[in-house]
């Protein structure tokens, strides 16, 4: 074995034990200089760095059935694990103030210290916020920008099969442990993110669905991240956590702008009336980001084939009266070119009697 491999079970052990927190496992190891120095003291040596009850567990040796299902784990292919003594760690990480002791990592770890850029937003985002998404995405990825988001419902989901696309791949950094998929619907998403991509946890394996753990990894998501884009969150959304996480780092913040009528760009305004940057390209996020610009992603121009009626209501989520009332026609004639533009791709019906255009 490499001394590397050696030492996982002392360094695995240590991020099992509850208490010893980022800052505490730090200044063992300015102490002792290793986990495996670390188990070798003596539990007088310990207790001047610890509490006793914490010296006492550390002092009592490695727990090895603790440690054994992750060795186990570790057996299957492409699952690792990322220490801080790792050179496949995650660099950008190191600069937070709280990195992770280590990382359970499923995938491509060589993803992980390549430039990247967080995308966020609504897990119960529009037809045309997803599209967005899943656009810039595509286009930042084939830039070579590596697409990190939470595998949520939604904008991430998008992001993520954006980023697929390009030769940036993806990140998802998940709450749970990575023994699980969160939630099962992105079941068949996580397999491929596996493959091309890679998932990041800090979580213990077997670690459930907990609502404090997302708030948590938002801080991962954005310290991976040269910057962070939000293309659609209400103003009590978890995407201005990752936002105002970004901004405390010291990383970028960029905001796509939308409807003054949807409650979904609220959060997005409200982060550009506090210095986030407005984006409506690509080209803006690299441009900001001093990258080479990519071939620029605009919109169709209003001169293309969309029927002419449609091209009147814009890109705004627009309901049968608002049709009505700009073309004059009777509802069942509307109805029935509603249908026919939903057929043809043309629109996508967002419920509650609302339609979109769709790029």
């Amino acid at each position: 074995m490499h001394a590397a491999e050696a030492d996982l079970p002392f360094w695995i052990d240590l991020a099992l034990i509850a208490g010893l927190g980022p800052e505490r496992l730090r200044h063992l190891l300015n102490t002792f200089g290793s986990p495996p120095s670390i188990y070798a003291a003596g539990l007088a040596q310990l207790q001047q760095v610890l509490p006793r009850p914490l010296a006492q567990r550390v002092a009592q040796g490695v727990d090895k059935a603790a440690a054994e299902p992750v060795m186990q784990w570790l057996e299957q292919d492409n699952n690792h694990i990322l220490t801080w003594a790792d050179f496949d760690y995650p660099q950008a990480l190191l600069d937070i103030h709280d990195p992770p002791f280590l990382l359970y990592a499923k995938g491509r770890v060589e993803l992980a210290n390549r430039p990247a850029l967080g995308i966020v937003g609504s897990r119960n985002a529009t037809a045309g916020g997803e599209e967005t998404a899943e656009a810039f995405a595509a286009a930042l990825s084939q830039e070579g920008l590596t697409i990190v988001s939470g595998l949520a419902l939604g904008i991430d989901a998008a992001a993520h099969r954006g980023g697929l696309r390009g030769q940036g791949s993806s990140i998802a950094v998940v709450g749970t442990g990575l023994d699980r998929v969160y939630p099962a619907r992105n079941k068949e998403l996580a397999h491929q993110l596996a493959e091309s991509g890679l998932i990041l946890s800090e979580n213990p394996l077997g670690t459930p669905v907990r609502g404090g753990l997302f708030p948590k990894r938002n801080r991962l998501i954005s310290g991976l991240s040269q910057g962070v884009l939000v293309v659609e969150a209400a103003l009590e959304s978890g995407s201005l956590i990752t936002a105002r996480e970004a901004a405390e780092q010291g990383r970028e913040v960029f905001a796509i702008p939308g409807s003054i009528h949807s409650p979904l760009s609220r959060g997005c305004h409200a982060l550009i009336k506090n210095g986030a940057k407005l984006v409506e390209s690509a080209q803006d996020v690299l441009e900001e980001l001093n990258l080479a610009p990519p071939v620029p992603f605009t919109p169709s121009p209003e001169s293309d084939a969309a029927p002419r009626l449609l091209q009147r209501c814009g890109f705004d989520p627009f309901t049968l009266d608002a049709l009505q009332q700009i073309s004059g026609e009777e509802p069942a004639r509307l109805s029935g070119m509603l249908l026919s533009w939903e057929l043809e791709g043309w629109v996508s019906a967002l419920g509650g009697g609302r339609y979109q255009r769709r790029r």
